[in-house]
């Protein structure tokens, strides 16, 4: 039964209000609960309650007491765990290993409202209580940690997650599919056991399969770094669903089973998801301890699509989402929209219509919709493919329909870009009106370096690819009198980037005044190619060693990109001395600092904290000015 306007029972009561004697499914999860298609934990629980199961939620539980797993009783199917919408480690700390002070998706943002390793805590927590109820875990920190993976907190590689968690199943990616289908067998009677067949589920068996792909064992990549970077290349390859064989890991003298991933969903069933009756508010019973930050992002925006197949290196969606695009129709968005419109707190103001990479609409060319994806090959890097599909007129449609909706003022692209892929589309509708109706103030686009070797390492183009569309971008800027500028984004302490790139990419932001205030260090997170790069020394591409910054390099390219602040400058003096570049020391034009600090802290290698799911933001500092006397903030 449904009952509009409301959340799913997060206790007994609740349960007991809507005439249930007992739930189906008990959903835990490390977030606090948002009824929002943004939250994975939403919409695999509304999904699963359109099929007719009855789901009860636990969000943040007290993991100390197993008290709080009880809150349902024992489940009629089963428990489904996710440690929420980020990697529970990503959650506490930063990229220095340090405690970070908020959880953006905790009400209020307090901190230490969930466990470190959630997924495994939690479940270890069901075993004491539960011992053979089904268990089955999915989310970022499952899906990413599937396969056997280097852990940067603990820095070493540790096992599948599901032999740690002793879960019964691991759905990976986008498992609304998958979990219906569990659910289904589940409740036809079928043993937990013996749902080994399910496509985007993970498994442990106990003998090898004969038709797989057999990956390097747990301990061969435990002890062997090259062999763990051609691994980190055969998962990469594995998450196509056209690729009908399952990958096999032995770890021990047991195997990790990754069945092949669901076919993406079509534009039907993506719009049927986003369909169905969420509140899109955060459900009462966390409201008295605050508002949860991670609402704030969201609630005016609009997922459009989802997969990604720009596969930059140093990100996960790739082996997460997937390479396949998969989207809302327009109607569906409209719809969306129009109930927005009607929210009381809603000022005109959509802040995104996008997914991962918002102009991606389509998949990426005609062969990907009947083959899937190029196993060796990739969409856009080194450059684009020649029978890539650029066309954006649809996109551009959608945002035309929204933007004329009674009550609309403004429809902003805040997800990514890609400009590469943009300037392939030879048709520039969308790119001026992008610039003309959708730009607030600043487009932030991600060009993430300026030096070739450590572009050709993070799979991103050429930077001249940039500037060329930075120059059309002020073209239509001036066409459109709109006083706009773009904001780049850049990495530091990427694997593949020198003391002598970093002073390059400083040298940039010198030249053309643009200093950010936050600086996005490169974290090594689980599934990530990069992550493997920062791991083995190898590019899994290509087996050549490559640079590592790491230790006290890495503070140093760090407080390079932020050269102009005082309490950086003993980091970028020996940073500057130790390249062999004393002549950006002085107060000659084109120095970067001066002979000696100007009376300020100078920095011990501790790098500020910056909040998870952020990217650096370019704001005026020293009176809009930097050390050079250039104005930050504009490039233009």
């Amino acid at each position: 039964m449904t009952m509009k306007n409301q959340c799913l029972p997060t206790n007994r009561q609740e349960m007991c209000d809507r005439g249930w004697q007992e739930v189906d499914f008990v959903l835990v999860t490390g977030d606090g609960y948002v009824d929002h298609p943004s939250f994975g934990a939403a919409v695999i629980s509304r999904v699963l309650e359109s099929h007719g199961y009855r789901v009860g939620i636990i969000a943040q539980p007290d993991w100390r007491s197993a008290g709080a797993f009880e809150v349902f009783g024992r489940p009629r199917l089963g428990f489904m765990v996710t440690a929420g919408n980020l990697d529970s480690m990503v959650s506490h700390y930063t990229v220095n290993k340090k405690r970070r002070k908020k959880d953006v998706y905790t009400p209020g943002g307090a901190a230490g409202r969930r466990p470190d390793r959630a997924t495994i805590v939690y479940c270890g927590k069901i075993r004491e209580t539960y011992k053979d109820v089904p268990l089955i875990i999915g989310g970022i920190e499952a899906s990413l940690r599937r396969f056997a993976h280097y852990d940067y907190w603990q820095n070493k590689v540790r096992r599948s997650i599901l032999f740690d968690s002793r879960a019964d199943l691991l759905v990976y990616g986008m498992g609304e599919k998958a979990i219906v289908e569990i659910a289904d067998s589940l409740n036809a009677g079928i043993p937990v056991s013996e749902l080994n067949y399910i496509k985007g589920t993970a498994c442990i068996i106990k003998e090898m399969l004969s038709n797989c792909v057999e990956l390097p064992g747990f301990e061969a990549v435990n002890v062997d770094k090259k062999i763990y970077a051609e691994a980190a290349r055969q998962i990469h390859e594995s998450n196509d669903p056209f690729n009908p064989k399952p990958f096999i890991q032995p770890t021990g003298n047991r195997y990790l089973c990754q069945n092949p991933p669901q076919m993406p969903l079509t534009e039907a069933e993506m719009d049927e998801i986003y369909g169905l009756p969420y509140t899109f508010r955060q459900c009462e019973s966390s409201l008295g301890d605050g508002v949860i930050p991670g609402i704030e992002e969201i609630k005016f925006s609009i997922t459009a699509n989802r997969g990604c197949f720009g596969n930059c290196h140093f990100c996960a969606l790739a082996i997460h989402q997937g390479r396949y695009i998969q989207k809302r129709s327009k109607a569906s968005i409209v719809a969306e929209a129009k109930r927005m419109i009607k929210d009381p707190d809603f000022k005109g103001y959509i802040h995104d219509i996008g997914g991962p990479t918002a102009n991606f609409r389509n998949p990426a060319c005609e062969k990907q919709k009947t083959k899937g994806v190029c196993p060796h090959r990739e969409c856009l890097f080194p450059k684009p493919c020649e029978n890539l599909d650029t066309d954006e007129s649809e996109y551009l449609e959608v945002l035309r329909a929204v933007r004329q909706l009674p009550g609309v003022k403004k429809v902003f692209v805040r997800s990514g870009i890609r400009y590469d892929f943009l300037l392939k589309d030879k048709n520039k509708s969308f790119f001026k009106e992008l610039v003309k109706y959708h730009v607030s103030g600043q487009l932030r686009v991600a060009p993430e370096h300026v030096a070739g070797s450590v572009l050709r390492s993070m799979g991103k183009p050429d930077f001249s690819v940039y500037e060329r569309f930075h120059r059309e971008f002020v073209q239509y800027d001036k066409q459109f009198k709109t006083n706009q500028f773009v904001v780049p984004y850049f990495i530091t302490g990427h694997p593949g980037c020198t003391l002598s790139d970093a002073i390059t990419l400083s040298e940039y932001i010198r030249d053309h005044g643009a200093v950010p205030e936050q600086v996005q260090d490169f974290y090594p997170t689980p599934g990530s190619i990069a992550t493997a790069m920062y791991y083995t020394g190898y590019n899994p591409f290509t087996m050549e060693s490559m640079h590592i910054p790491k230790d006290r390099e890495k503070l140093m390219q760090r407080a390079l990109i932020q050269y102009n602040r005082p309490e950086n400058y003993k980091l970028v003096h020996e940073a500057l001395i130790k390249a062999g570049r004393r002549d950006l020391i002085g107060s000659h034009k084109g120095a970067l600092i001066p002979e000696k600090p100007r009376g300020a802290k100078m920095a011990k290698g501790k790098a500020p904290e910056k909040k998870p799911g952020t990217r650096g933001k370019n704001k005026r500092k020293n009176g809009g000015k930097n050390g050079n006397g250039k104005k930050t903030n504009r490039i233009n």
